[in-house]
């Protein structure tokens, strides 16, 4: 099943000419620091809604909704499962151009997501990529109680540098507020992702 593939069945991938060989980077990633950080939020949307929402259907959702911080998210290959990559792509005038993740996972019957960070000039000089996982999960007990949504980021850096949490606070903070967005949203038209 197309949703159900891992990044550690596939050996290779093309990204427009290039192609990453997952065995021959492994020796580089190894003189990688890694440093992870964590984040969660709960909502009253249940995780069903709030995963279509920001996983499954975020490339149509999210430009409507923040057209100021987002002009367009679309597929530069795949379309949506594991191997698929998404291009965001910043309005004019913004810190960044644009950035591309690839879909490493995607479970969508236990509401999770793993994808990797791999291009854009949100890496700067100092990061080498980006692994994020995003779960949803039910949140106190009975239907419609809401969820919680976990986010954990891995920062491959380049040499030894470290990355510190002060680092990234503003790429956190920006990413809780568009999850506020988006959960306003929601509430405000329940049926939509229902």
């Amino acid at each position: 099943m197309l949703f159900k593939k891992k990044r550690s069945e596939l050996t290779s991938l093309q990204i427009g000419n290039a192609v990453i060989d997952w065995e021959k980077d492994f020796a580089d990633r190894q003189r990688w620091v890694v440093t992870t950080f964590t984040q969660e939020f709960s909502t009253s949307v249940s995780p069903a809604m709030l995963f279509k929402a920001l996983i499954l259907h975020s490339h149509n959702l999210v430009p409507k909704l923040v057209p100021q911080s987002i002009k367009s998210i679309e597929f530069s290959q795949g379309d949506g499962g594991v191997g698929s990559i998404k291009q965001t792509n910043f309005p004019e005038g913004s810190h960044f151009k644009y950035l591309k993740h690839k879909i490493d996972d995607l479970d969508v019957d236990n509401l999770m997501c793993k994808y990797t960070l791999i291009e854009g000039d949100v890496l700067g000089d100092k990061l080498q990529l980006i692994s994020c996982e995003v779960k949803m999960e039910a949140s106190g007990s009975g239907s419609g109680s809401g969820s919680a949504c976990k986010m954990t980021n891995h920062y491959h850096t380049k040499g030894e540098f470290v990355i510190k949490e002060e680092n990234i606070k503003d790429g956190k903070d920006k990413t809780l507020g568009l999850y506020k967005v988006v959960e306003k949203y929601l509430l405000a038209n329940p049926n939509i992702y229902a």
